[in-house]
């Protein structure tokens, strides 16, 4: 299924029903796993990924390159990949999977090549020299690292480009991408009026996608909101470091989660589709879960964003990404997460990042870090979910006296966000099997519940 598919039925909530894809997925492992067994360092650092970082090398595969077959192309095609016409090599891609893609070359032998955040930082943190193909803040930048029988171990960085050879760009256009990134790690956040906070945000996207391009311009912009989050979580500073002593960076994300007020959630999707963001599925938990959902995607890009508002089923059915909603006096968890800290878009930074990892590998390596996981939400073989504990942020006394005023929190629960804050930020931790690209729609009503602010004043 591709972004565009068309409805199954008249519902828009059956729009993008995803689909494990076992057979797919079981033909690739074994193409890496062969892969593993003749590259040593391949295989080395399969292990170390593991134990010192929680996650799988598969996940962190960006592409494989294979002799020319067309045995293996009409298999491909049998098991669901379609040509990729993003790009002018004969390659594959899965629409309705998460997978790598796959490309056939002239060259003998396997190719693998890892997604990395920075290729330098991959060398320096396993002492290699190796050619660096792509200067600076090119939009594909690429080494190889290892190669032995028939076998070669590449890492790529990708800054919104989906190309599988490197081209070089103008100078002036990598210094402007410096530039933007620059003002997007320095835009004003907090503003009395948020909208004039995203009216300002627009105009810097605007400023970049005019010079530097649309896809490029996203993905510098999501490396500052990662970057934002991070400080204000504690979990993903941990695991963050973790993952940067092997050069990864945070390649692996899943998706970010924005959290939003009613008021703001058109001016943020409008934001988002200036990047290039076409809109998936949409979903509530229940009829009493009192919030809803719009997952989006950048495809050039490689990010999904799951953006969460307090809405009615009913609302759901409607183009609330685009239709505003009307205001309402009572709170629901994700509306009150912004009255206490502000939106997602803007001062409070996104309320998670998602990323794939070995689902119990990383729940004890953070433990042994002093970070602990909130019950799971999802635990099928095909997806496992959970929240780390979250950070506790204090809260602006005049976000308080507001609630209060407004009627929309108690005395007590005043109180309690004065003395001890209310819960901010979440690293969370997925397990994604057999290239499913879905969410659990209905067991994750309980966790949200579970992160609603008024509990913990309710228990004390």
């Amino acid at each position: 299924m591709s972004l565009a598919a068309q409805s199954r039925t008249s519902s828009p909530l059956a729009q993008f029903a995803w689909e494990t894809q076992p057979e797919a997925d079981a033909w690739l492992r074994r193409v890496i796993d062969d892969f593993l067994s003749r590259n040593p360092f391949a295989a080395a650092l399969s292990i170390r990924m593991a134990s010192e970082t929680g996650t799988r090398f598969f996940d962190w595969v960006d592409h494989v390159r294979l002799p020319k077959s067309d045995a293996i192309a009409t298999l491909l095609q049998r098991l669901g990949f379609q040509p990729d016409t993003r790009v002018f090599h004969s390659c594959y891609l899965h629409p309705g999977a998460i997978f790598p893609r796959v490309h056939f070359s002239d060259a003998a032998g396997i190719a693998v090549a890892l997604k990395v955040d920075a290729v330098a930082d991959f060398l320096q943190a396993h002492r290699l020299t190796a050619n660096i193909e792509g200067a600076l803040f090119n939009p594909l930048r690429r080494a190889l690292v290892a190669s032995q029988d028939d076998t070669e171990l590449w890492v790529v960085e990708r800054h919104g480009s989906v190309d599988l050879e490197v081209t070089e760009i103008d100078q002036q256009l990598r210094l402007a991408g410096q530039r933007h990134l620059e003002a997007f790690r320095t835009r004003p956040r907090a503003m009395d009026d948020p909208l004039l906070a995203f009216a300002a945000a627009e105009h810097r996207l605007r400023q970049a996608i005019d010079e530097i391009g649309r896809d490029v311009a996203c993905a510098w912009f999501f490396q500052a909101e990662r970057e934002y989050w991070q400080r204000r979580c504690k979990a993903g500073a941990i695991q963050k470091a973790r993952q940067d002593r092997l050069g990864l960076g945070w390649a692996n994300h899943d998706h970010h989660t924005y959290r939003s007020s009613r008021a703001c959630f058109v001016p943020l999707i409008r934001v988002f589709e200036m990047l290039g963001f076409q809109l998936r599925e949409r979903f509530t938990p229940g009829r009493e879960a009192g919030w809803g959902a719009q997952v989006i995607e950048q495809p050039n890009a490689g990010i999904t964003i799951f953006a969460d508002v307090d809405m009615s089923p009913e609302e759901l059915l409607g183009d609330f990404a685009h239709q505003s909603m009307p205001a309402r006096q009572e709170l629901g968890t994700v509306g009150l997460w912004c009255a206490l800290h502000g939106e997602a878009f803007l001062e409070a930074g996104m309320h998670h990042l998602e990323c794939q990892f070995d689902f119990t590998q990383l729940r004890h390596q953070l433990a042994s870090d002093g970070v602990g996981m909130m019950k799971p939400f999802s635990e099928f073989p095909y997806l496992k979910q959970a929240f780390s504990q979250g950070d506790v942020w204090p809260v602006a006394e005049e976000r308080v006296q507001r609630l209060l005023a407004m009627g929309q929190i108690t005395p007590q629960q005043a109180q309690q966000f004065r003395r001890e804050g209310a819960l901010g930020a979440h690293l969370e931790n997925l397990e994604r099997n057999e290239g499913f690209k879905g969410f659990n729609q209905t067991g994750i009503n309980e966790i949200i519940a579970g992160t609603d602010p008024r509990l913990a004043a309710a228990n004390n």
